[in-house]
């Protein structure tokens, strides 16, 4: 999840970025007040000086901290309280980033060539290397860059589908709720409990209704940012994103495809597993063992996580697994007490408290009474210590992991406080995402028995290690290629290589080659099935969750390493180590001050991406699917 939004990118984001109008004199923000600015670089003709670079610099910090006191609080509100005229707020406080973002970067450029303290020059290279949705410098492209993406996000949120199961299990999605309609944790519910295809089918294929009006203001979107990302000195938007991490944009998508070639064939034993099971469960006709699987049958709306169809697919003689969800309900957990035990996780390794401004803000469970972003994300208000979550928290099982994941990004963010305004953010976006979910990683059942969730009579023993690994495969490992596949997808619409009528049908052909998986019903060429995950009209840059998926399993095993722990990888918990939370906590504390190399070798020892600490986590499960797909012919 993503800290504060910027519509299209977070807050933090835009710090070291540029989009928008260019705006020479002030930027007007939602109270009428002027930012202030430097004097226009345009007219001087003389040589740029150290000095001048220096006051340029602290000038557009002041520009950047004054617009995110307004800017944070407007996002908030607009997530919490989706109305027309929150929408406007929204949308206007993003077209004054774009504003402000786009002369910074503009004037920054007067800047190149000069010699610079190693510090400086890289604040300036994030000036220049603008926002991930860049508009380009001309009248009303700001503006109207900030509604479409504004729009596309409401849209997203307000979603909803006409459905009436008639099975029971689902009775209660429709108390005081006579006529059915849906929102998409109700629908999602049906994805994750039903195991009736035709019902599956149903209800995946309504949800993606409320995408194809989409389709034609994100063509427009897409027009505009590649025009602004080629003033910024990109081919495209692609390739802006693509030299956010330390290096150049080609290397990037080469070091992306090495580190999914390391874990690929982790996940393709297991979707030959996967499929097997089903196939027993639903017959040839809907699971075929000889092609891609339907999308709609993995338990998930998206296919991207296959942790609830874990009944279907669970080891034989593998021994038992341990039920979170059930034990969060014999022990009569509440939200607010799944929150509590997340953050004495945190605690244990030393950190401070949660501010009680956290408690008095957050918003932790759905309200019945007003339409809200329900995906789950972690804010920094102030760029202090006004942190928050906003998560319509279920009681669940992966509910409990999300928590843990929401708070390592409040942490993290509290950790870089005292950085400048140009690195309170992660070494790159994978970081921020892989804190947390390196935390989730300790939630062994040992862990479950230190906090009393679970009996120590009850820990299952070695024998059941498969069953423990099968679930975590069943979301980590078959997430991996979805994380890699959304931003391809998004890169090949930049590059133009996927054309509008192609949006589509690039969106299957690139989740057929890298998840072999396939829609279950014909999609219509009025179709924007990409639209269907928030993450494209929401505009978050998506491999971040990739880079996560590699990094905390990285983190996972130098924590363990440190800690002393000897046994099995997936066993170890690092609770209660305030050794591994100072070092932890030293990493957190750069923010983005350094190249995210720096920021790994200090935690890790390490300077490279590795995904070696994946397959050792899951080795012996590996073997456990290798010798159960023997015979069998694997592949799409």
């Amino acid at each position: 999840m993503r800290n504060i939004f910027l519509t299209a990118a977070s807050i933090s984001a835009i710090l070291l970025a540029g989009c928008g109008d260019k705006e020479t004199t002030s930027v007007d923000t939602p109270s009428d007040t002027k930012v202030t600015t430097v004097s226009s670089v345009d007219e001087k003709n003389t040589a740029p000086t150290p000095q001048e670079a220096k006051e340029f610099l602290e000038a557009a910090e002041k520009d950047i901290e004054e617009l995110n006191a307004i800017g944070a609080r407007v996002y908030w509100i607009n997530a919490n309280f989706i109305t027309e005229d929150t929408d406007w707020l929204a949308s206007k406080v993003g077209a004054d980033y774009a504003k402000l973002a786009t002369r910074l970067a503009n004037e920054a450029k007067r800047f190149n060539g000069l010699d610079l303290p190693a510090d400086m020059r890289r604040k300036m290279d994030g000036l220049k290397r603008g926002s991930e949705f860049p508009a380009p410098d001309k009248e009303g492209a700001a503006e109207k860059l900030s509604k479409i993406m504004t729009d596309l996000n409401s849209a997203y949120g307000k979603g909803k589908f006409k459905y009436k199961s008639p099975d029971p299990q689902f009775a209660a999605l429709y108390e005081n709720n006579p006529d059915g309609v849906l929102s998409l944790g109700a629908l999602s519910d049906i994805i994750a409990k039903s195991r009736n295809p035709e019902e599956l089918q149903t209800v995946w294929a309504g949800w993606r209704e409320i995408s194809p009006p989409m389709k034609k203001p994100y063509t427009e979107m897409v027009e505009i940012i590649n025009e602004g990302s080629q003033e910024l000195g990109y081919a495209d938007a692609g390739m802006l994103w693509r030299g956010g991490y330390d290096m150049e944009g080609e290397a990037f998508a080469a070091e992306a495809d090495r580190l999914w070639a390391q874990v690929k064939p982790l996940y393709d034993q297991l979707h030959c597993y996967v499929r097997a099971e089903l196939n027993q469960e639903y017959g040839d006709e809907v699971v075929p063992l000889d092609g891609p699987m339907r999308a709609d049958i993995l338990g998930n709306m998206w296919g991207q996580a296959w942790g609830n169809i874990y009944d279907l697919v669970a080891p034989e003689g593998g021994g038992e697994g341990v039920d979170i969800t059930a034990l969060l309900e014999a022990k009569g957990y509440d939200q607010k007490k799944m929150v509590e035990v997340g953050e004495a996780f945190f605690t244990s390794l030393g950190f401070d408290p949660l501010p009680d401004t956290f408690w008095e803000r957050s918003l932790i469970t759905k309200p019945r009474d007003r339409e809200v972003v329900c995906h789950a994300s972690a804010w920094d208000i102030d760029d202090r210590d006004d942190i928050r979550i906003k998560m319509c928290t279920k009681i669940n099982g992966e509910d409990f992991s999300t928590i843990h994941h929401e708070l390592g990004h409040n942490i993290y963010q509290r950790a870089y406080k005292d950085q400048p305004v140009f690195y309170k953010d992660g070494a790159n976006d994978g970081f921020h995402e892989a804190i947390g979910d390196m935390i989730a990683l300790s939630i062994t059942p040992d862990y479950l028995v230190e906090i009393g969730l679970l009996d120590k009579d009850d820990v299952p023993g070695a024998d059941a290690d498969t069953a423990l690994l099968m679930r975590q495969a069943l979301d980590k490992v078959a997430f991996l290629p979805f994380g890699l596949m959304v931003d391809q997808w998004r890169w090949k619409v930049f590059s133009g290589e996927y054309s509008p009528s192609e949006y589509n049908s690039g969106w299957w052909e690139l989740r057929e080659k890298y998840q072999g998986l396939k829609p279950p019903v014909e999609r219509p060429a009025s179709a924007f099935d990409p639209g269907a995950k928030y993450h494209i009209p929401g505009n978050t840059p998506y491999m971040r969750y990739f880079l996560a998926h590699i990094l905390q399993f990285q983190f996972h095993k130098a924590a363990c390493d440190m800690s002393g722990y000897e046994g099995p990888l997936h066993r170890c918990s690092v609770y209660g180590n305030k050794e591994v939370g100072e070092k932890f906590n030293a990493m957190m504390e750069m923010g983005s001050s350094k190249p995210w190399p720096d920021a790994l070798e200090a935690f890790t020892g390490r300077r490279d991406m590795d995904g070696s600490a994946v397959l050792e986590y899951f080795a012996p499960l590996m073997t456990y699917l290798e010798e159960e797909n023997k015979g069998r012919t694997c592949g799409w």
